[in-house]
C-alpha cells in the first residue's frame, strides 16, 4: 500500500484579509519606487528591521490562540515583566551582553510567575477572555505607573531629573545594550540593506522552539484544549491547565519581545507607551492568515512582515506622494484602519459570528 504525500496549499493557511493586505503593501512599495523615486533597498532595510523588532511580540499571540483564549489582548501584562526585568538590570549596574543576559533570565522568572496567576483568571472568565486581557492589559500598565514614580529605582541612568520616578525613556546606550543583537553578525547587502542577524536568529530560534513544542504531547493538548474542550475533557486532558500554560507561555515571550523590541529601537519606554501594543501584534497574526481560534508559526511570520512593512513603507511614500500634508498623522491614520479593520474583519469569524 503506497502512502500518498501531502501538498503544500499556501491557501489554505491564509484568507482574504491576507491577500488585501499583501496587495496594498505592494501597491505602496510599488508607488514609492515609481512615483516617490526611493530606492526598494531602502524601503526593504526598514522592512527587515521592523519585521525582526517585532517578531517575539507577535509570536507572543501564538500560545494564547491555540489554548482557546483567543487573541491575547493582555499583552501589556507580558510587557511590564519584560520592563520591570530591564530597570531591575539598569539598578543593579549590569551592562551590554550581561544586561540582557540578566533582563533575560529576570523575564522569564517574573513572567511565569504573573502567566500563572493570568491563566488562572482566564480560567474563571470563560467565554469572555478576549473582554477582560482587555481591561487586565490596561490595568497592568497603571499598576506598573505606580511602580515607576515611586522610589524604587535610584539609578542616576533612570530616575527623572525633576524629581522621584523613572524618566518615561530610558536610553539603553548608557548601558552598553543598544542594537546589541542587531549589531551580532550583522552584514550588508549592498548600500542600504543592513541584515540585523543577531535579532532574526533569536526570532527564527524562538519560531522554530514554539513550532516543536506544538508538536511535542504537551502541544498537542494544549491545542486540543483550545479546538474542542468538551472532547479534550472526555479524552482524559486537564483542559484549566493546558490553558495556564498557554497563559505562562504567551506572558514569558510578551517579556522577551520587549527586551527584544527595545535593544533594537534603542531606548526602554515606560508608562503609557506600552498601553496599545497589544492591538498591532494581534492584528499582525490576523493579516497573516489566523484567526481567533487557529494560528500557526507560519501565520507569525508572514503577518509580522506584512503589517510591519507596511507600516515602515508608508511614511517614506507618503511624505514623498502627498506634499504639504502631515504625513505621520496621515500614516497612522491608514495604520489604525488596517490595524483595527482587520481585528474587527477576524472577531466577525469568530464561530460565524454567532459567538
Amino acid at each position: 500500500m503506497t502512502e500518498t504525500k501531502k501538498s503544500f496549499n499556501l491557501f489554505s493557511y491564509i484568507n482574504m484579509g491576507t491577500i488585501i493586505i499583501a496587495g496594498f503593501l505592494v501597491l505602496i512599495v510599488a508607488m514609492g519606487t515609481v512615483f516617490g523615486k526611493i530606492p526598494l533597498s531602502m524601503m526593504l532595510n526598514d522592512c527587515i528591521t521592523r519585521f525582526g523588532r517585532n517578531g517575539v511580540l507577535v509570536l507572543a499571540m501564538l500560545p494564547a490562540i491555540q489554548s482557546g483564549t483567543g487573541p491575547n489582548f493582555g499583552l501589556p501584562v507580558g510587557i511590564m515583566c519584560g520592563l520591570l526585568a530591564e530597570c531591575i538590570a539598569i539598578e543593579n549596574n549590569f551592562f551590554g551582553l550581561g544586561f540582557l543576559l540578566v533582563s533575560v533570565v529576570l523575564a522569564i522568572g517574573i513572567a511565569s510567575i504573573v502567566g500563572y496567576g493570568y491563566g488562572k483568571l482566564m480560567n474563571s472568565v470563560k467565554g469572555s477572555e478576549m473582554t477582560i486581557a482587555t481591561y487586565v492589559g490596561f490595568a497592568s500598565v497603571g499598576l506598573m505607573n505606580l511602580v515607576w514614580v515611586s522610589t524604587l529605582f535610584r539609578s542616576d541612568k533612570m530616575a527623572w531629573f525633576l524629581g522621584e520616578g523613572l524618566r518615561t525613556t530610558i536610553q539603553l546606550d548608557q548601558v552598553n545594550a543598544n542594537l546589541i543583537l542587531d549589531n551580532f553578525l550583522a552584514f550588508k547587502l549592498g548600500a542600504h540593506i543592513t541584515i540585523p542577524t543577531g535579532t532574526l536568529l533569536v526570532v527564527f530560534v524562538l519560531c522554530y522552539a514554539l513550532y516543536l513544542f506544538f508538536r511535542s504531547k504537551s502541544g498537542v493538548a494544549i491545542a486540543a484544549s483550545g479546538a474542542n474542550p468538551m472532547f479534550a475533557r472526555a479524552a482524559g486532558l486537564h483542559v484549566d491547565n493546558n490553558r495556564i500554560i498557554a497563559s505562562i507561555l504567551t506572558t514569558v515571550l510578551a517579556a522577551l519581545g520587549i527586551i527584544i523590541y527595545g535593544q533594537s529601537f534603542g531606548y526602554v519606554q515606560l508608562y503609557d507607551a506600552p498601553m496599545m501594543m497589544a492591538f498591532p501584534t494581534v492584528a499582525a497574526i490576523l493579516i497573516g492568515g489566523a484567526t481567533a481560534q487557529r494560528a500557526k508559526v507560519f501565520h507569525v511570520i508572514l503577518g509580522a512582515f506584512i503589517f510591519n512593512s507596511m507600516l515602515a513603507t508608508s511614511l517614506p511614500v507618503i511624505n514623498r506622494m502627498v506634499a504639504g500634508t502631515d504625513a505621520a498623522v496621515l500614516t497612522d491614520v491608514i495604520r489604525q484602519v488596517v490595524q483595527n479593520g482587520i481585528i474587527l474583519y477576524a472577531l466577525m469569524q469568530v464561530r460565524g459570528g454567532n459567538r
